[in-house]
């Protein structure tokens, strides 16, 4: 077997190659022999462990019905998501070594492993891999390959006629709102782009400063990561999203007729029950609990706020007078949770509330019945586990995709309450962090009542009988209508 390098004389890369393609002709013959309606899916997700796990969710649903996987990951990041390979016989991870980027410690892979500011340079290593990408798919040959912000991947796939998705692990929503081209000044972005959809979305003047200037910063050389996303939709054949028309019909018609290509709803990917247990000590202190009494509060890997924000936001829970566990990191400044609590914190709220630096299972946690309230920074997978469970949504949305997500939940489905921030500064306070809580838990509270009546209506139709089967192999179809 001949593996060709062009441009990249990395033979222990290639060595890596050869091993791997060798290991995997087997199973390669054995899918052949499944018939002509299997597909060939090459995976190569944003190295945030928030994206690799949305892809890995539509791998394990598409690997499920027959269709083979090859799965580019991080080496090192291989162990900490090969045991959701619910189809190791059709799901093949493919170990990539990460190119080293000045600026980066030894070793990074992800966007887990440095701060935001050099999440940049993840990608740029992520550029340095198209050699390898490129080899690799010459010699998998597979139908598709899925994507999202390596934006050079359609015109890699094209050559070696690999038909390319742009899988979206954000809503069509927030793609819609921000994914515009030209200028993406604060006075644009405040106002949505022509021929949006009529909805709740809007946004304040903090956001559209924020989200101009990140449109503008460099993402991996001299490349913006709005300027990634507009290469990636125009050059790819479809877009495809984690959603369902139900949900966001009129902003998924609003962008098949902006981009004038498929835009291929995969449903709501739903991830699989986790077959571990919640740790001890997390399960002895939610049992402790009444039955939809407890907050869990957690605002994802990526967040991490300025340290009078985490204390406000730690005094509102306290001020519920709720038991809570809230699992944050720490905050600018501070190497710990507990060295930036309030004074006093730890010995007023010892024994009911817990704030917690580390990671946890949270799609336990959100299934225990004690839990009645989650504190969400409204990423999409978050917000997937959220809607399947009975606690109520309080949505805190730190940045990008998260706000369009937010204004999405409170005003289109009406299943949730964002605690309030000042218009310009962008500030909320422990008063308002109480607030939002109290309206979403209170029996009796107006908001509370419409907001659970919502969230279960979602939820029952999320669960739908048929609903994931349906999604996923129209999906199938319509990747497969491609290749005609």
């Amino acid at each position: 077997m001949t593996i060709a390098f062009a441009k990249y004389e990395d033979y222990r890369v290639a060595e890596e190659i050869a091993l791997w393609i060798l290991a995997s002709s087997k199973q390669s013959e054995h899918t052949q022999k499944m018939g002509d309606k299997t597909c060939h899916i090459a995976m190569y997700p944003w190295f945030a462990m928030g994206h690799l796990t949305s892809f890995l969710h539509i791998s394990n649903k598409l690997a499920e019905r027959g269709h083979r996987i090859s799965f580019f990951i991080p080496t090192k990041t291989l162990a900490k998501l090969e045991h959701f390979n619910l189809q190791p016989n059709r799901l093949s991870f493919i170990p990539l070594t990460v190119p080293h980027v000045d600026g980066l410690p030894l070793g990074a892979e992800t966007t887990a492993d440095v701060p935001d500011p050099l999440h940049s340079l993840i990608m740029t290593a992520m550029d340095l891999t198209r050699p390898t990408i490129e080899s690799f798919l010459q010699e998998l040959k597979p139908h598709f390959v899925f994507f999202d912000f390596t934006h050079w991947l359609p015109s890699v796939a094209r050559s070696l006629d690999i038909k390319s998705i742009h899988y979206c692990t954000i809503s069509p929503a927030a793609v819609g709102y921000l994914l515009r081209p030209g200028r993406n000044n604060e006075a644009d972005l405040m106002e949505p782009p022509p021929g949006f959809p009529s909805s709740s979305i809007k946004l304040f003047a903090h956001e559209a400063r924020g989200l101009a200037h990140a449109s503008l910063l460099d993402y991996g050389g001299s490349i913006s990561l709005v300027e990634r996303l507009l290469i990636s939709t125009t050059e790819c054949d479809a877009v495809g999203f984690k959603t369902c028309k139900e949900m966001e019909g009129p902003y998924c018609e609003y962008l098949e007729s902006r981009f004038k290509k498929p835009i291929i709803l995969a449903g709501p990917v739903l991830p699989e029950p986790p077959s571990s247990t919640l740790e001890e000590r997390w399960s002895r202190m939610l049992d402790r609990s009444r039955a939809k009494t407890l907050v869990f509060c957690a605002l994802g890997s990526q967040c991490v706020l300025e340290k009078d924000q985490f204390q406000e936001l730690v005094l509102g829970l306290e001020l519920t007078g709720l038991p809570f566990l809230a699992v944050l990191k720490p905050p600018r400044g501070s190497e710990t949770v507990e060295s930036a609590l309030p004074e006093g914190f730890e010995e007023r709220t010892r024994g009911k509330g817990v704030v917690h630096g580390g990671w946890v299972q949270q799609q336990l946690i959100l299934a225990h019945p004690s839990v009645g309230c989650f504190v969400t920074h409204c990423g999409s997978g978050s917000l997937s586990e959220a809607m399947v469970n009975e606690c109520q949504l309080v949505l805190l949305p730190h940045m990008g995709d998260q706000i369009i997500n937010a204004r999405l939940m409170e005003g289109d489905l009406k299943i949730g309450v964002e605690v309030e921030k000042g218009h310009e500064d962008g500030k909320f306070s422990k008063d308002g962090v109480c607030k939002a809580i109290r309206m979403v838990m209170e029996v009796h509270s107006k908001v509370g009542k419409e907001v659970r009546a919502d969230h279960a209506r979602w939820r029952d139709f999320l669960l739908s009988k048929g609903l994931e089967d349906t999604y996923v192999n129209g999906f199938v179809q319509k990747l497969q209508a491609l290749l005609q």
